[in-house]
């Protein structure tokens, strides 16, 4: 079976997305299967990348092409960056003689627009895998405010869910969504996205990493991921709890990543005067274990009008690395039932700079809890979200959409 993986990040690209696009392509090719993957050319190009307009690779079996498009942070330039690529995979789809599946990780949802090329004219299945709510996720951040703008964007979303032979979803709360918008519930999956918990374990706080970038000793609460419009405000609400939490000269507040809204997040810590909030660039992916092992509490923002829009899977990984989660999120936001359900960690309103500070000044004052919390994180993930078991579903799902 022919698959092509059409998704925007991919290795040797930062954040969650490539990691797990790249271990579906690598397992789906051990498994036998001829395995294309069209995505872009990494933001951070370096040695390797400079200078390139397009490359392909073969990579573990699995053919990687990678397109141009532009890379700056603001909404229009997403937008534009979304089209370009549409355009390049629709180009490749004209090339390409046959398809037996097209994998879809949206957004963008302009990619129905190559899916309708392969399906009509090539007898491709199209599968949609969606990680993010769109437009709804645009509309609930203000970026999307237009009313002709958000009716295209809503018709757009409706028409590429009517394309697809089965749209695969990261949660429960996604398959809601969908069925309110009138998806049949037989054209949906739930598949959550996973962790390779043999890479991802508990390790000591005192490590390279840690003492490379003076954490150890310190009361570490992080956010590791990319910094985006889901989760800006309440990452705005922790600096201001860690303005209140100033005169612990114990606790740090550590934000690693990049994205659409580092820059306006630096500004914010700068204003507030803040001496215990540092900003990390990503760190290498061989590194992340002991990174996260440099925490003691790891944040999983969600800001409250995005809650059913998004389930982020760094929630996921953060729980494998052993360590108690502080959830920013609203009540009854799927990520605050998680944490409640398997007392993995605490949550705490993402409007609420006092009730996060509070939390974190209960989590510190409690290592025992914390020690127990990070334990049974651990064990839930490991159970629940292990990458070999959520592999071979998505392979038979392919399969049976082939069949």
């Amino acid at each position: 079976m022919k698959i092509i993986i059409h998704t925007m990040y991919y290795l040797p690209d930062f954040g969650s997305a490539p990691i797990l696009m790249d271990e579906l392509a690598q397992s789906l090719a051990a498994a036998g299967h001829e395995v294309e993957v069209v995505t872009t050319l990494p933001r951070t190009r370096g040695e390797e990348f400079r200078g390139l307009v397009y490359s392909r690779r073969i990579e573990g079996g699995v053919v990687v092409k990678r397109l141009w498009t532009n890379s700056a942070a603001f909404p229009l330039a997403r937008l534009l960056a979304w089209n370009i690529y549409t355009a390049g995979a629709l180009l490749n789809q004209l090339a390409v003689r046959r398809a037996d599946v097209l994998f879809l990780r949206t957004p963008p949802l302009q990619l129905g627009v190559p899916a309708l090329f392969a399906k009509v004219l090539r007898g491709a299945r199209v599968v949609v895998n969606v990680q993010d709510i769109h437009p709804d996720l645009a509309i609930e951040s203000g970026i999307l405010r237009s009313p002709a703008g958000i009716r295209f964007a809503k018709a757009l979303e409706k028409w590429v869910y009517g394309l697809a032979d089965t749209i695969a979803v990261i949660s429960d709360g996604f398959a809601r969504n969908l069925r309110s918008k009138g998806v049949p519930a037989a054209k949906l999956a739930v598949l959550p996205n996973w962790v390779d918990t043999e890479f991802l374990k508990p390790g000591p706080k005192d490590n390279p990493v840690s003492r490379r970038h003076g954490l150890d000793g310190k009361f570490v609460v992080m956010y590791a991921g990319t910094i985006s419009i889901s989760s800006n405000h309440a990452l705005e609400r922790a600096l201001e709890a860690a303005a209140l939490l100033a005169g612990d000269r114990e606790i740090v507040f550590v934000v690693v990543g990049e994205g659409l809204k580092k820059d306006s997040l630096r500004e914010k810590a700068a204003a507030l005067g803040l001496g215990n909030v540092v900003f990390l660039p990503f760190v290498p992916y061989p590194e992340l274990p002991a990174l996260l092992a440099s925490s003691d509490v790891l944040l999983v923002p969600l800001d409250r009008d995005k809650s059913e829009l998004s389930v982020p899977s760094k929630l996921y990984t953060f729980m494998a690395a052993g360590r108690p989660i502080l959830g920013l999120a609203s009540p009854d936001s799927e990520v605050a039932v998680l944490l409640r359900r398997n007392d993995c960690g605490l949550a705490a309103s993402p409007d609420d700079p006092a009730a996060i500070a509070a939390a974190v000044r209960t989590l510190k004052g409690a290592p025992e809890r914390r020690r127990a919390l990070g334990a049974q994180a651990r064990e839930y993930v490991v159970r629940r979200f292990a990458k070999d078991a959520i592999l071979r579903s998505y392979a038979a799902l392919l399969n049976s959409v082939v069949s």
